[in-house]
């Protein structure tokens, strides 16, 4: 599962690093250039209730398997050197990952219901931490490399996931017992028709939104405040690694007296008061490297929040898929417009004051909604 996890960010933070090189050597404006990171987002917020269908027939462990091995074909597809073939590949990558995304909480909660705390720790730092470092790793490779090398190179790993992943089948359902297998799985409430699953949907996609838009957008704020190019990407890889401690940290304090209150407090410091010291004229490089830091510790916060409600606020790994399935569709697609939305508003505005006090208030709003969630009953059986 965290080989699995760590190609759920990798094929898509590699992509920002190599836009240059594409744009040179097939021609492609920066408008199209854009939505390589976007087109993922809008599979995931399409495709995540159709994967839950395809769990329900085919069982978690060969859904994945299978679309895993669109994502390999998208990714080795991206190689071509054509637009069509970039593009179509990217949409494979996408219906790929979320297999991923919306499948493993609820693996965790099937395989290793005695240790979810640990199974979402080790889930959400691999996908983390391998999505940080690939966004590194290309940016690298690509001085020296071709974008197909580049690709080929970091694709390996989607390659050595789905060999890794073949044993799980064995202890699979065999198709023979696929339609016993579905008339045992349990009736429960559809999480669409619940305020808690909708309260979830909310906050995953609040987070979603906040998250995606300061990763877009934070490097070209920083330098209004005299960054250069080169330390706004670095704060930014910053902003990424700085939240990886929470993958342990929140699952630990989740169930503890006044643990999520805790958490819920540590997100708002990143989500709300962070953005807001942007607005500050200053130029002070180690008060701009905190914030970047503290912001990254609310990014942690708001997503393994997220996945714990995901396994936390169910009762059994179908309803987790259901959940997850529901929430990342609605979630992701807000994830897919805010940073246009946003850039928009920037350009139009020449200023990204409103902007940070805007994103400020969907941050107000995450929080507000976690409060609720934590409040609010577990989904009906």
């Amino acid at each position: 599962m965290m080989l699995i996890a760590a190609n759920l960010r990798l094929p898509i933070t590699l992509m920002p690093p190599l836009l240059p090189d594409l744009e040179q050597t097939l021609h492609l404006p920066s408008s199209l250039a854009g939505l390589l990171t976007s087109i993922p987002l809008v599979t995931f917020a399409i495709f995540s209730p159709l994967i839950v269908k395809l769990a329900q027939r085919w069982g978690n462990a060969r859904t994945v398997l299978a679309l895993f091995l669109l994502l390999i074909l998208g990714s080795y597809g991206r190689i071509i050197p054509n637009v069509v073939a970039l593009f179509f590949g990217t949409f494979l990558v996408g219906i790929g990952v979320d297999s991923g995304n919306v499948l493993i909480p609820a693996l965790i909660k099937e395989r290793v219901p005695d240790q979810i705390q640990l199974g979402t720790s080790l889930y959400t730092l691999s996908m983390l931490l391998v999505g940080a470092l690939g966004t590194a790793a290309a940016g690298y490779l690509i001085t020296s490399l071709s974008f197909g090398m580049t690709q080929a190179i970091l694709g390996v790993i989607s390659i050595v996931a789905v060999i890794c992943w073949l044993p799980n089948l064995k202890t699979a359902d065999t198709p023979a017992l696929t339609a016993q297998q579905r008339a045992q799985v349990p009736h429960y409430h559809s999480v669409w028709r619940q305020p808690s699953g909708w309260l979830i949907t909310l906050f995953f996609g609040l987070q979603s939104l906040v998250y995606y838009v300061l990763l877009t957008w934070l490097p070209t704020i920083l330098t209004t405040h005299g960054v250069s190019t080169i330390v706004a990407s670095n704060l930014l890889t910053l902003f990424q690694l700085s939240g990886l401690p929470l993958a342990f940290l929140v699952p630990y304090l989740f169930n503890k007296r006044h643990g999520t209150p805790l958490l819920l407090t540590i997100m708002t410091l990143g989500y709300v008061v962070a953005p807001l010291t942007f607005l500050l004229p200053t130029h002070s490089l180690p008060f701009l490297t905190t914030m970047a830091l503290i912001s990254g510790l609310g990014s942690g916060v708001a997503f393994n929040l997220a996945i714990m409600f995901f396994t936390e606020k169910t009762h059994n790994p179908y309803q987790t898929a259901a959940i997850s399935g529901m929430a990342q569709s609605a979630g992701y697609l807000l994830a897919a417009v805010g940073p246009i939305l946003f850039g928009t508003l920037a350009t139009s505005l020449h200023a990204w004051n409103p902007v940070l006090l805007l994103l400020v208030v969907c941050a107000i709003a995450l929080t507000v909604t976690g409060i609720v969630v934590d409040r609010h009953a577990m989904i009906a059986d």
